[in-house]
Order: structure tokens, then sequence, then C-alpha cells
């Protein structure tokens, strides 16, 4: 597939909420006055249209891009942790609350969880699976790979 060629499906986004949402994917700090000149919208229009994509949960929330190896988190690892079926809630609302994992997915298969979690060090990365991890009831095995090195990274949806 042409990424160039990607298009949105049919949704019940008008033109004026798509480009809202592309222009906010760009440049999440842009102000409705700016926002409202690129769409051909005053300010107050703009924002009542955003008001409605966050109220329908189309807009989940606006928040910050910390690059983690500028603040010191140099270690970045992706897990599949396989789980007991009957422990998985219990195991992914554990590790939701853990503020090293980053992001944390229920994938196919047999009770699959895919997780990424950020750390200062291999030592804290160790301690995080020795001491966290590991002893969680239910859980069955873990794989981690460590990230080398990034090439693309993306937040939210491209439109």
């Amino acid at each position: 597939m042409n990424p160039a060629a990607f298009e949105l499906p049919e949704t019940k986004l008008d033109e004026i909420d798509k480009k809202i949402l592309t222009i906010f994917h760009e440049d999440g700090r842009i102000s409705f006055t700016d926002l409202g000149k690129q769409v051909g919208l005053s300010r107050v229009a703009v924002a009542t249209r955003v008001t409605n994509l966050m109220e329908k949960g189309i807009i989940e929330k606006f928040t910050a891009v910390i690059n983690p190896s500028q603040i010191g988190m140099d270690v970045s690892a992706f897990y599949n942790v396989e789980v007991e079926p009957q422990h998985l809630q219990s195991v992914a609302e554990q590790l939701s609350l853990d503020p090293a994992v980053t992001s944390l997915y229920h994938m196919t298969g047999p009770s699959k969880l895919h997780m990424h979690g950020i750390f200062t060090s291999n030592k804290e990365m160790e301690n995080f699976l020795v001491e966290k991890l590991y002893p969680m009831e239910g859980v069955i095995s873990v794989d981690c790979q460590v990230l080398i090195k990034r090439y693309k990274s993306r937040m939210g949806m491209k439109l």
C-alpha cells in the first residue's frame, strides 16, 4: 500500500472536521484563531467543533510528546506476556498502573499482552521483570525485546 495514497474510511466527519484533525495531528498547540484561519471558520466555531470532537471521544486528549532518551530513560523494551486466561484482566489492570509501562494491548493469540516499557537502565528493567512482572499471578511466560534504534514512532492516528 502506498502511504501517500492513504485515505480515511467513510465517517460521519465532514471535511472541516477532517482538516481540523489533520492540523491538530501536526500541531496540537495551534490556537483556535490560527486553526480557524486555516479551515475558514471563526475562533468560536472552531472551538465548538473541537469541543464536539472531544465529547464524541474522537479527540481523546492533548498532550506533549517527550523523547524518553532526552530525560534519561535510555532503555526501551517491548514485551509479549502470556497470561492464564482467568488472570488476563487482573494482570492487565496491574500493568496499566505501572509508570514504566507506556502502552499495553490485548493481542490475538493465547491470552497475550503486548507491552512497551521505558527504563533508566538495564538494572531498572531487570528489577521490573524480577520484582513485578514475573511474580504476578497468572503470568506464564515473558518475551522481551530491547529497542536498538527507533526509525519511526507515530503518536495518534495519521490522517
